[in-house]
């Protein structure tokens, strides 16, 4: 028997302020993007079971490209495994409007193809059933 809850995707869009801005360049530290993955399967785990579930563990976490200040970025978490109560899910974030500060303070730009910045695989856990 099929379960409807794999395969569900949810995906959150956030512009990237400047004052996270953590390092040189305007980078922000890796763990911003691991808070949006939280806020993702939150809402994951209130469409999927009706609670907003707690993150039990990351796991694969990769951090291919910068993420900057000035930034969208977009970030989408798809169930791929359904247990009794734990839930696997594969996280990626997406940079998908960039700053250009080159050309002006507020000047940016929509990219033509999104930057994949961060992926991971993350386990939530829910209640039991009643």
């Amino acid at each position: 028997m099929s379960d409807g809850r794999l395969g569900l995707t949810v995906t959150h869009r956030r512009y990237v302020p400047y004052s996270h801005a953590h390092y040189a360049g305007d980078l922000v530290d890796g763990a911003y993007a691991l808070g949006l993955f939280g806020d993702v399967a939150t809402e994951v785990c209130i469409r999927t079971d009706g609670d907003e579930g707690l993150f039990a563990s990351y796991a694969q976490v990769q951090f291919l490209a910068p993420v900057r200040a000035g930034d969208v970025v977009e970030v989408s978490a798809t169930v791929t495994r359904v247990g009794t109560r734990s839930r696997t899910l594969e996280f990626e974030a997406r940079v998908v409007c960039r700053g250009c500060p080159e050309r002006g303070e507020s000047a940016a730009r929509v990219l033509a193809e999104p930057i994949v910045a961060v992926t991971a695989t993350g386990t939530v856990v829910v209640p039991a059933r009643a």
